[in-house]
């Protein structure tokens, strides 16, 4: 009787382990594949300014982890508040979608607005996005970047280019450095800064820049958003 509840156990101990494998690999995939179809879609005026039934949230409190269970009852649901744009950091291989706000089905497809009513290329143009185990996906890759590198963003009318200036770490609670500053035109960056160990990281990888131009979407540099 002992040895079979030991192969018992055994089993379940290995089928606890599979599932939890395969299930990061599943998650990975879903993030990847929503991402990846909203940057197959074009921006067009009317797209981005459709109003979704989902009210934008802007309440860095109610921002969820990246649960597997997240990701996957957010790859059954569009409630999202439209893809109001697009970023690419060449340097770091990443491109995303942009969303109105940072509630936590945009914040598992792609980037979120942190403050209402921001528009690109004008005052400190805030961003959030989360930091994945897996370094190629959502914000991850911006642990890489560094200062010099080129941001890019598109409302599907211009692209505006942006030069980051600033890498640091800051801690959850530095809220501040979204605020618009007087006579500049800034792109603020920010992921959580991973602790090993540390489930909930109060710390968060701060990246900002100053716009470079403004130039109109043409066949050839919108082809860095695809």
């Amino acid at each position: 009787m002992k040895k079979k509840l030991s192969w018992i156990l055994v089993f379940v101990l290995f089928a606890v382990g599979l599932t939890l494998i395969f299930s990061q690999n599943i998650s990975d995939y879903l993030v990847k594949n929503m991402s990846s179809s909203d940057m197959k879609q074009s921006i067009t005026t009317d797209s981005s300014k459709k109003k979704s039934k989902v009210k934008a949230s802007f309440d860095f409190k109610k921002v969820k982890s990246a649960s597997v269970n997240r990701v996957v009852a957010a790859s059954f649901t569009s409630n999202t508040t439209g893809m109001i744009g697009k970023i690419a950091v060449p340097a770091v291989g990443l491109k995303l979608p942009i969303f109105e706000g940072i509630n936590d089905n945009n914040l598992l497809r792609g980037a979120g607005t942190m403050k209402e009513n921001e528009k690109m290329g004008e005052g400190n143009y805030a961003l959030a996005g989360h930091h994945m185990n897996n370094p190629d996906i959502l914000f991850s890759p911006l642990a890489k970047a560094q200062v010099g590198e080129l941001v890019y963003l598109t409302d599907g009318k211009k692209v505006y280019t942006y030069k980051l200036t600033v890498r640091k770490t800051i801690n959850k609670y530095q809220v501040q450095v979204i605020d618009d500053v007087p006579n500049k035109k800034m792109i603020t960056l920010i992921t959580c800064d991973p602790i090993k160990g540390v489930a909930h990281t109060p710390l968060r990888i701060l990246l900002q820049g100053e716009l470079q131009s403004v130039k109109s979407v043409t066949t050839n540099n919108v082809k860095m958003f695809r």
